[in-house]
């Protein structure tokens, strides 16, 4: 059946919305993370390693987290989404290197794998994300020595 431009419209958003937080994360660019969630959205980084919480307290972990990290690159693609008036639901497959300094001035890279499963939500300001949580895949390579990432 063929879609409505509504529909359309909305798909195209949503996929805006889930590539301008891979390039608030890889940039750490945090007033262009905010532009992506609802003030009050939960998220659930802990199959990963990370933390739940709300979006307050988790961007600060980010952004403490994410510091460590001269390079993260966020890949997504083949998303579904279901919508239903101003709500869906999607599931977004994820790959993301990340690169942490080695004595030598070269990075070590780690690849982390899994999937974004998301909660959202239509406002006057566009899509948003209210709920998310990262589901493992896989971690190929292994995590720095010494590295502390904080909880």
């Amino acid at each position: 059946m063929p879609k409505s431009l509504e529909e359309i419209s909305d798909r195209l958003e949503i996929n805006d919305l889930l590539t301008r937080y891979t390039v608030a994360i890889d940039t750490k660019d945090w007033g262009l993370l905010d532009t992506c969630f609802l003030p009050d959205a939960k998220l659930d980084y802990t199959q990963t390693g990370g933390i739940q919480g709300a979006y307050p307290e988790v961007r600060q972990w980010l952004e403490k987290a994410l510091a460590a990290f001269p390079m993260t690159m966020h890949f997504i693609s083949n998303s579904t989404v279901e919508l239903s008036g101003d709500r869906a639901k999607s599931r977004t497959y994820v790959i993301n290197p990340m690169g942490f300094p080695k004595p030598d001035g070269g990075l070590h890279i780690f690849t982390v794998g899994g999937y974004y499963v998301d909660e959202l939500v239509r406002t006057s300001d566009g899509w948003r994300i209210a709920n998310r949580m990262e589901e493992a895949g896989y971690m190929d390579g292994s995590l720095p020595e010494g590295l502390q990432i904080p909880s």
